[in-house]
């Protein structure tokens, strides 16, 4: 059985590996490894950047995700955005994502001050656009657009 939970440090590894198979997969990118472990290792040491999770079947890391939060001065809380959302290939389609969905969901609808979710998906990766429009999420409204250095 699939479950959800936090992600720990131990977890960096395996979350590494999965974000440099993203990188790849989705982008053609490949992201260098030093760069990549610090960056999730200082999530775990900075609460403040985010939190990791991870679906696990029996003690197998099957996906993770990372949560960030913004500040939304419209509704005066929170918006907590899902990033960094890989699972693996032999595991997609069986609604993995969609666990590890309910369950930032159920925290957002059980709390006073976190007002919704965001993610942003690359335009091309049909397959998860797909996914998150049958899980109620709304990719008309807005268009994020980004510089990065």
């Amino acid at each position: 059985m699939i479950h959800t939970r936090p992600a720990n440090e131990y977890d960096a590894q395996v979350i590494a590996d999965f974000q440099i198979k993203m990188a790849r997969e989705t982008e053609g990118l490949e992201l260098d490894r030093d760069t990549v472990n610090n960056g999730i290792i200082s999530v775990f040491r900075d609460p403040q950047k985010g939190k990791y999770y991870v679906a696990a079947e029996n003690d197998k890391i099957v996906a993770s995700m990372l949560i960030t939060h913004e500040w939304s001065d419209w509704r005066n809380n929170w918006v907590y955005w899902l990033q960094s959302v890989y699972v693996i290939p032999e595991k997609r389609g069986i609604g993995v994502f969609k666990l590890m969905y309910q369950h930032i969901l159920k925290q957002v609808n059980d709390s006073n001050e976190v007002a919704g979710i965001r993610l942003y998906v690359d335009k091309k990766n049909l397959a998860a656009r797909e996914v998150y429009n049958k899980l109620g999420m709304d990719g008309d409204h807005y268009q994020v657009f980004e510089w990065m250095k």
